[in-house]
């Protein structure tokens, strides 16, 4: 599904503040991996969703999803195939505009159709359903702006626009980490619900290395801009934090041992 081969970034290059920020990056994904990524800050974690996104370019090497080499792609025409949640629950929305009119603009996602064609009730009915499974109440908030929702809410109403014309990759960076703990569980619940319905092929950045156990079937960490470790399968199931601090040294960031 997802291929990155010897990709490479540096930022600022031929500076002081220069930054290598991807080395060598080999890493491929199957179609429905749920993939949990975990490292130390500057590692390359959101630096790799956002090469795979396009918004910026790679040095070196090749992105290929689903077949497609996508190296060269503009962030733009790439979107149509990628479902993204950010860490900030402001971003992702439209807070001046009200629930469903957020999920017609996802729904739409490719066309070239606006919003001036009104939202009929068979949308309307649609949007209803898939909100009602959040568990959130929103189905009945559905004229409501979406800036007058707390940030869980938004963060989980962004995660149901990202999946709603199912994409071909979702990319989920520290999409939690904003959110106060109760939230942030219930918003992974939801997350893992939606990847499982709909047998998407995921990657979720995160800092808590509980969370990257439990979710998922396979887990990542980074360091220095490469894959050190990959775990999958059983390995995975068994996993304890304590085996993941055995197997790289995270003590210079203690953000990484947050439980």
């Amino acid at each position: 599904m997802l291929e990155l081969k010897g990709i490479y970034k540096t930022f600022n290059r031929g500076t002081v503040n220069e930054k290598v920020a991807i080395n060598g990056l080999d890493l491929k994904l199957e179609d429905g991996d749920f993939v949990t990524v975990i490292g130390g800050n500057g590692a390359g974690k959101s630096t790799t969703l956002n090469l795979i996104a396009g918004v910026y370019p790679v040095d070196a090497g090749t992105i290929t999803l689903n077949g497609v080499d996508i190296t060269n792609l503009p962030e733009h025409k790439r979107a149509k195939y990628l479902g993204r949640v950010f860490q900030d629950p402001m971003m992702g929305t439209a807070a001046t505009m009200g629930i469903e009119e957020n999920l017609a603009l996802a729904y739409r996602r490719g066309q070239t159709r606006g919003l001036r064609y009104g939202i009929n009730n068979e949308e309307r009915k649609l949007y209803r359903e898939k909100l009602a499974i959040l568990g959130l109440g929103l189905e009945d908030r559905m004229t409501s702006k979406v800036g007058l929702l707390s940030g869980g809410q938004r963060q989980a109403l962004t995660l149901l626009m990202a999946t709603l014309q199912k994409p071909d990759l979702l990319l989920l960076d520290e999409h939690t980490a904003a959110l106060d703990p109760k939230t942030a569980d219930k918003v992974l619940q939801i997350t893992e619900s939606i990847v499982a319905r709909d047998n998407l092929t995921t990657l979720m950045v995160t800092h808590n290395m509980k969370n990257a156990i439990q979710y998922g079937n396979r887990l990542i960490m980074m360091d220095a801009g490469r894959v050190v470790v990959d775990i999958r399968g059983e390995e995975k199931k068994n996993l304890t934090v304590r085996d993941l601090l055995d197997k790289f040294n995270v003590e210079s960031d203690r953000m990484l041992l947050s439980e």
